[in-house]
């Protein structure tokens, strides 16, 4: 009997000492003082020598305890864990490893005297490289893979040979040619969070096109508290949006060809008539035919009452709506603007400010006129501020009441105009957006400052920034709304 126990003793003493070496990881136990106290030679070969050594030493060639350690964390409360970790091989250079942590003892309710710690590195593993090397480089997408400081560790060949060498570089470099992170970084939302982060984006290629790409950014790591990596994929759609700006100016140059055609064959229309008329006219006059004449005439002042008819509609299409006053307080209109487009304007790294005049009073204004004002410039200011270079922008919007005047002001710190586009700016279909704009958005703001009897203003400077300044005198204001007052009364 205890012959057969110690058989069974020493054939498991054996058993464990061989998978203690012949398993495919890198094993340490260390202490409670951080002692590596026993290590398989996969360890030794991967960190080095280990005797009479610190874990922290040997695996970070650090002389102190490494900061959020796990092994401590796992001797205080006896669970295991698994982490994503940077260190340093046994030759100096960066080493990336997957580290579980587990404790060491007997008895569940006992004390942790002593941890295992088993590794394997996440990049340079031959069996793993093997499975997805091909899809990683293949894939019809930009993929990088980003440490805790921005720097890609790994990119695969799409995005290398569309933005060059870039491993060591940081990825706003790289993608964007800055010398600072990006506003609003969504890699940087996902080492906040844990969570994966969707965005547009728009880079710079080697080549200096301009990318638009669609970026996902998630973590690599199992323990959403400390996150080692995170992989960016990123679908460019550059191709798709030309296309999309193409389609979007032949459509418009088709409505301004179909309206300017409609309006050449309605005129066409008309002047054949009106030749009509004429050649009859002619007839009965030639003839001394009174009924010759008459059919003529009929002619000639049907035509002329379509010209006339035709002009009025035309004139009536280009007038639009007069405004519809009514009492409102101007800071209203500018919180609900603020309100409505900040979160807009802060996924493109800009702030949206509302300067709130308190001792303002209200003023009779169409509440959606110059809604639809302060949209069109807030939302022209924003995307000046996006195609951008600085870091950080602004869009200001403020309201103000002086000297006899209603003022709205629209400020930012966008890309600016030079003297040709301002003198452009408000000419019907000019626009600097390319195929996303119509060139009506001020031409519209104009018309219904003006029906307010106000005016509008710009300044601005290149590279600078704009600002658009609406003002309305309120003695005319008050006309207008004491006039619609008695209109209204009219009718009633």
């Amino acid at each position: 009997m205890n012959g057969d126990l110690l058989r069974n003793s020493k054939m498991e003493s054996w058993f464990c000492k061989e998978l203690f070496e012949q398993v495919p990881f890198n094993i340490a136990v260390i202490d409670r003082d951080y002692n590596i106290i026993e290590a398989n030679k996969n360890f030794a070969d991967y960190f080095g020598d280990w005797h009479g050594q610190k874990c922290y030493k040997v695996y970070k060639n650090l002389n102190y305890p490494c900061l959020g350690c796990n092994a401590r964390l796992t001797f205080e409360d006896g669970k295991s864990r698994v982490s994503d970790e940077s260190g340093v091989d046994q030759r100096g250079k960066e080493a990336h490893y997957v580290l579980h942590t587990a404790p060491l003892r007997e008895h569940e309710e006992e004390p942790v005297k002593y941890i295992i710690e088993m590794s394997r590195d996440i990049i340079e593993v031959k069996n793993w490289q093997m499975e997805y090397q091909l899809l990683f480089e293949r894939v019809p997408c930009y993929i990088t893979v980003i440490d805790r400081n921005f720097k890609i560790i790994r990119a695969n060949e799409n995005f290398r040979e569309k933005f060059g060498d870039v491993v060591g570089r940081q990825c706003y470099e790289v993608y964007k040619k800055r010398k600072s992170k990006c506003p609003n970084c969504p890699a940087e939302r996902t080492f906040r969070d844990g969570g994966v982060h969707r965005s547009d984006q728009v880079g710079i290629k080697k080549s200096g096109e301009r990318a638009y790409y669609m970026l996902t950014t998630s973590p690599l790591g199992r323990d959403a508290d400390d996150i080692a990596h995170v992989i960016e994929i990123s679908i460019d759609v550059t191709e798709s949006k030309k296309l999309e700006k193409e389609v979007i100016e032949a459509e418009r140059l088709a409505a301004v060809g179909q309206t300017v055609a409609g309006l050449a064959h309605s005129i066409k229309n008309i002047l054949m008539g009106l030749e009509g008329g004429m050649y009859i006219v002619k007839k009965g006059l030639k003839k001394n035919d009174n009924k010759i004449l008459e059919q003529g005439w009929e002619m000639l002042e049907r035509n002329f009452n379509k010209t006339t008819s035709l002009v009025r509609d035309f004139l009536s299409f280009s007038k639009g709506r007069l405004p519809e006053l009514e009492m409102v307080d101007p800071n209203e209109l500018v919180d609900e603007i603020v309100n409505l487009y900040k979160d807009v304007a802060r996924n493109v790294g800009v702030e949206l400010v509302a300067d709130l005049d308190e001792n303002i009073h209200k003023a009779p204004l169409d509440p959606k006129g110059i809604h639809t004002c302060l949209t069109n410039l807030v939302s022209n200011a924003i995307d000046a501020c996006r195609m951008s270079d600085r870091d950080e922008n602004e869009v200001r919007i403020r309201a103000v009441d002086k000297n006899g005047t209603l003022s709205f002001v629209v400020s930012d710190t966008g890309t600016g105009m030079d003297s040709e586009i301002k003198r452009k700016v408000f000419t019907t279909f000019f626009t600097t957006k390319g195929g996303e704009g119509t060139g009506l958005g001020l031409l519209t703001t104009r018309k219904i400052v003006k029906e307010h009897g106000g005016s509008i203003s710009l300044e601005s400077s290149k590279e600078k920034g704009s600002t658009f300044r609406m003002d309305f005198p309120k003695n005319r204001l008050n006309t207008l709304y004491k006039e619609g007052l008695s209109k209204s009364g009219e009718s009633n």
